[in-house]
């Protein structure tokens, strides 16, 4: 892995979009949003551009003076904006990598779907490889194969070492892009610190069991409907790399942790993070894979998916925390959780006054400090209730057992519910709510399973201790041309 090279400035008439969870303040001089979360001080000279930016609203702007520019620069860097590339068809210059592992009928449907480009098939190791070879042959495709299975990651980087072209598309056997889905994602790396650009990854269409309509709607490879900047404390925070196009310079070497059998996307995309380069999630461009239905493989798969988290917390120490909550939310909430609305909102409320004190410098009133302290209660609440159905399954268990009878199980009961309720209201999947929420615990439990017995075997607690901290952990930068000599 590499850190970007050369410029980084865009090119001229590249149009970018304020992102719909940026919110300006103080005539925009403030901004809270991005990726991670941050409060962004705006300079003079940038303001003009800024607010330009805002009128033209979701038909974005190209501002190609230099100002503006160097403020696009800055607000795609951390998440504020979102670039908005045309498509542009082909020919491109792109090698598809297909890990394979038997399955020669899912390849074959994924080689007809990537018809055109050149194909670099790794058979990493079937026991019967004679179906994968004929496959391949039938599509053109090149076939080398691994004398033993070694793994997903091992495979991507055999294929990636034998790419003679710019840039790399990796693409699972079960998977099948949607024609023009190249069209979409290449002009991303218009942008030369975009290292990798990820399409949406949605179930194959046509099955109509209950779990097939639960995957249309909760699908572990879906990230969901709109793009984003993917990083480290970001939604999303990684995107598989069931299909994933990369610039082939920023993968130097074997990119791919050959030690995870799991968890090696997540890891190479909070690497390529670390090093400054940047991940697009563009939905635009679909790809439709073929999920796993069967009660047991499904459950099993989410497990499995689980155990990954012990690998990636040695490599990304802090990162697999199942909350951060802030000690000022923790004791608000346990003190409504025991029925004392108005000391919580005592606790809340000092919370607020002495983020305001730390923030005195920046040109916004109380308000701002008061949207922060309430953003971050509503958010730690899901938090932890999304870690009680997770990484701490068996005490969401007890707390559901125990709801009947307790106050505070009630309060984390809820904590656990809401969300899923709210998702499912969001959504509108083709599921009733009651059958939604049972399989949409059933799949945390799964996942969080995975968790505990992954830790257990690393004999460590990192991947299910949370990182407790205090208010005011946040990010404030100043944005803007600096003056000379700064």
């Amino acid at each position: 892995m590499s850190a970007p090279r050369g410029p980084s400035a865009l090119p001229a008439g590249f149009p970018i979009v304020l992102d719909p969870r940026t919110s300006l303040r103080s005539r925009g001089r403030i901004a809270t949003g991005g990726v991670p979360w941050k409060v962004v001080r705006f300079g003079d000279a940038a303001l003009p551009h800024l607010a330009a930016l805002r009128r033209a609203g979701p038909r974005g702007l190209a501002d190609d003076s230099p100002v503006g520019r160097a403020l696009a620069r800055r607000l795609l860097d951390h998440g504020l904006a979102r670039p908005l590339p045309a498509p542009r068809p082909g020919p491109h210059d792109v090698t598809v990598v297909v890990p394979a592992y038997g399955r020669a009928d899912e390849l074959d449907a994924s080689l007809a779907a990537v018809k055109g480009l050149p194909v670099i098939v790794v058979d990493d190791g079937s026991p019967d490889p004679g179906p994968l070879r004929r496959a391949a042959a039938a599509h053109g495709a090149r076939l080398v194969r691994h004398d033993r299975n070694r793994g997903p990651a091992a495979a991507r980087n055999t294929g990636l070492r034998l790419v003679e072209t710019a840039f790399a598309a990796f693409v699972d056997s079960d998977c099948r892009p949607a024609p023009g889905w190249l069209d979409v994602l290449m002009p991303h790396f218009d942008d030369p610190r975009v290292a990798a650009a990820a399409p949406r990854v949605v179930p194959r269409p046509g099955d109509t069991r209950l779990l097939a309509r639960y995957e249309d709607a909760r699908s572990a490879l879906d990230m969901g409907r709109e793009p984003a900047l993917v990083r480290p404390g970001g939604r999303p925070g990684f995107v598989p790399t069931a299909t994933l196009l990369v610039r082939v310079a920023a993968l130097d070497g074997s990119p791919f942790d050959e030690r995870l059998r799991l968890g090696e996307d997540v890891d190479l995309v909070w690497r390529l993070a670390d090093e400054g380069w940047n991940v697009r999630y563009e939905p635009a461009a679909q790809v439709f894979h073929t999920p796993r239905l069967r009660p047991a493989d499904w459950a099993r798969r989410r497990h499995q998916y689980g155990t990954s988290a012990a690998g990636l917390a040695r490599r990304h120490p802090g990162r697999l925390a199942p909350a951060r909550p802030s000690v000022w939310n923790l004791a608000a909430l346990g003190l409504l959780a025991r029925g004392r609305p108005a000391p919580a909102a005592a606790c809340t409320g000092l919370a607020a006054a002495l983020l305001a004190r730390r923030l005195s410098r920046l040109p916004a009133d109380w308000s701002l400090a008061a949207a922060i302290v309430a953003k971050g209660a509503v958010a730690d609440a899901a938090a932890l209730g999304h870690a009680l159905r997770r990484e701490w399954w068996p005490a969401g268990l007890l707390a559901l057992a125990a709801s009947p009878r307790s106050r505070a199980a009630r309060a984390a009961t809820l904590a656990m519910i809401a969300p899923i309720a709210l998702e499912w209201a969001r959504e509108r999947p083709a599921v009733d709510p009651v059958r939604y929420t049972v399989l949409r615990l059933a799949e945390d439990a799964a996942y969080g399973s995975g968790v505990t017995a992954a830790s257990l075997r690393a004999r460590s607690a990192a991947p299910l201790r949370p990182d407790i901290r205090l208010p005011g952990a946040l990010t404030t930068r100043r944005h803007g041309p600096r003056p000379a000599g700064h």
